[in-house]
Parts: C-alpha cells; structure tokens; sequence
C-alpha cells in the first residue's frame, strides 16, 4: 500500500472507526499475523534516529508471526493522526510505535481515546497513570549515559578545552544529554567547557551545518549533536579537520579520520518486550525504561585517534554504570547561571523522575535552555 493511499484513506474513504470494536490480538486470533506499525519523522536512512529506529522494525519484521509496516517522513502534525489511523482502518494494525518526540500530545493521546483497543508505544513521551489512555505507553533509554562516555572521550582528546554540541531543542532529554557529555568531559578536566547551539527543530540540515561550522570557528575541536541526522554535523567536522563524536547510530564511516566513538540506540531490545508483550496480550507496559545494563543504549567501536589512556578510562567508567555504581548526576550541581540544581549528598539515579523534566544547562555549558 503507497504512502499516498494510507495517508489519504480516511478522508476518501470516510470510514467509521473501528477502535472500540477492535481487541488486542484480533489479528492472531484468527489465525494471522499480528500487524504493527512503525512511523517516522524524516528518512529511514538518515544515518541518526530514524535509522536506528528503522534498524531494530528490521529485526520485528523476523519475529513469527508479526507483520511490519512503516511509515516515514511523517510530520509532528494532525499528519500522523491521520497515518496512524490509516494504519489502524487500513492495515489492521493493533500495535504501533509512533516514533518522534512531537507525536505524543496530542496526537497520540487523540487517537489512542478513538481506538482503546489498539496499543501505542511512544518513545520519549512521559506517560502519566490517571492522566493518559490505559492503552498508551512511553519507553526510551538512559542514552546520557553513552553521551557522558563520548565526554570522557572528548575530555581526553581536546587540545581546546573547548566542546561543540549542536541540538535542535531544548527538550529534558535533549538537556540531559548535553549535561552529560559536558559532565563526562569535566570529569577529565574540570576546565572544560562546552558551547551548545540550538537550531529549533529536529532536522535542518543548513542550519546544523551552519551551527557546526560556527563552533569550531569558536574553538571547539570535538564536536557531537542531538539532532534526527548527525550526518551534516558529523562530516561537517570531518572536513575542517575536528573531532567527532556520534549519536543515534554509528557514523564512523563519515569520519574514518575524526570519528572518537558514539552514543547509539539499541531499540530492538525495548521493541521486542513491547511486541510479545501483545502478542501474549499481556498488560499494556505503560512506562519503559533503561540503559546500558538493560541493553537500550550501546556505543559505537572507539576510531582511529583514540588514545590508549582514553579508552581505559572510558571503560572503567561504562564497567561503573552497569553495576549501577556511577551516578551521572548528582549533589553538588550547579547550572550555569550558578544556582544550586542538585544539592549536596542528592543522588538522582537514571530512574529519577527529577530527570524526565531537565530544564537547565550544568556549569560549564555556554548557551541558553
């Protein structure tokens, strides 16, 4: 079915919605497969978080008994309603993740009231109990921890002293991970700082190109990003002849020169829990979450300019977190207008809820949430 036809079915069509007569694992129950959608904001080749959403639907398509469709470049409007209905009245899909931030509210929530019996699984969204649909989930994973490692790498590998981070907006899990990589760098050298640019959306490849270049004409000689497609940032820092360090998926062939590790997904591991948990119809899992340990988040292979001394240190530190024995945010901490953030002796582990709301820059970040 083209994309044309799915996006358009309910308004040529005029279709009555089936939702509420649809149960979990009506497709199974009759004996076929169970369908679950995926839908994306941008490209699925995107070499970021696109593709590595797309890399772990390739892996679902090998489980018995599911089908997979997909949808991309689905824009964080009434688009993807409209896209996750067609999915629904067209396919018959009875699970679908809905993949960008901007999807959550009110889309999701919206569409997820209309049809109760199909499940939605968010990434990102905060999912709240009274507040939000029985059959709406949230899961992410704990990637400033992999963004903390690529500053313990950058820490190491700076000349400047002097970070690059391009983000598209200032969003608590955008926050946390500049936070991170800043603090991952300070941990080798507390001098270290890191400058942030925020180009206001998720993918605008002339502005990250704009940003990148802006910040290394500032000094910065590593450079990494939170945006849809590290691509731009990441090439950009290749050809003036600065460092790099990756996010969403490995970027490493861009930069065989620069390239100093990266902070990726592992999505297939959140997926797959999610789509036996329907397949079993067991209990909408409402809340999901982990990191390095649970296998959500993975780092790319070290590059060419890693140094020894870097890369043991980085590895002591990944051994810490998953024996749940270094804590990346903790008391005290200041943000960088110089207020008390986390107090003395306050520990927020990665389960905290504090976190899920960041709404500031730690010390040492130069740039505005």
């Amino acid at each position: 079915m083209n994309k044309f036809n799915r996006r358009d079915f309910l308004k040529t069509t005029g279709a009555a919605a089936l939702g509420s007569a649809l149960p979990f694992g009506l497709a199974q129950a009759a004996g076929e497969k169970m369908t679950v959608g995926f839908i994306y904001v941008g490209p699925r080749d995107d070499f970021g978080y696109n593709q590595a959403h797309a890399q772990a639907a390739a892996v679902i398509k090998k489980m018995a008994g599911i089908k997979v469709i997909e949808e991309e470049k689905v824009p964080e409007t009434v688009a993807v309603q409209k896209t996750m209905e067609a999915m629904i009245e067209q396919d018959g899909a009875t699970l679908i993740f809905p993949t960008s931030f901007g999807y959550f509210e009110p889309h999701v929530l919206k569409v997820a009231e209309k049809y109760p019996k199909v499940r939605f699984a968010h990434c990102g969204g905060l999912w709240t109990k009274g507040k939000h649909p029985a059959n709406v989930g949230s899961f992410f994973g704990y990637i400033e921890e992999c963004q903390y490692l690529n500053g313990v790498m950058a820490g190491h590998m700076s000349k400047t002293k002097k970070l690059g981070f391009v983000a598209a907006k200032p969003i608590p899990q955008v926050l946390r991970n500049i936070n991170a990589f800043t603090l991952g760098a300070q941990s080798v050298d507390p001098s270290i700082t890191t400058r942030v640019i925020f180009t206001g959306d998720w993918s605008l490849p002339v502005k990250e190109a704009e940003a990148a270049n802006s910040l290394i004409d500032q000094g910065a000689d590593v450079l990494t990003c939170h945006v849809d497609g590290p691509k731009v940032v990441v090439e950009t820092a290749e050809k003036r002849g600065v460092m790099s360090c990756g996010y969403h998926a490995s970027q490493a062939k861009l930069a065989p020169k620069g390239y100093l590790t990266g902070a990726e997904w592992d999505w297939q591991t959140p997926y797959t829990t999610l789509v036996k948990a329907a397949q079993e119809n067991k209990p909408m899992i409402n809340f999901l979450r982990g990191g390095l340990k649970e296998g959500f988040v993975k780092m790319s292979p070290y590059g060419a300019p890693d140094t020894a001394a870097a890369k043991t240190k980085a590895d002591s530190i990944r051994t810490q977190m998953v024996a749940g024995q270094y804590p990346i945010f903790k008391g005290p901490l200041k943000d960088n207008k110089g207020g008390i953030v986390i107090p003395a002796g306050t520990v927020h582990e990665q389960t905290a809820i504090e976190l899920e709301s960041m709404n500031y820059l730690v010390a040492g970040v130069i740039g505005q949430v």
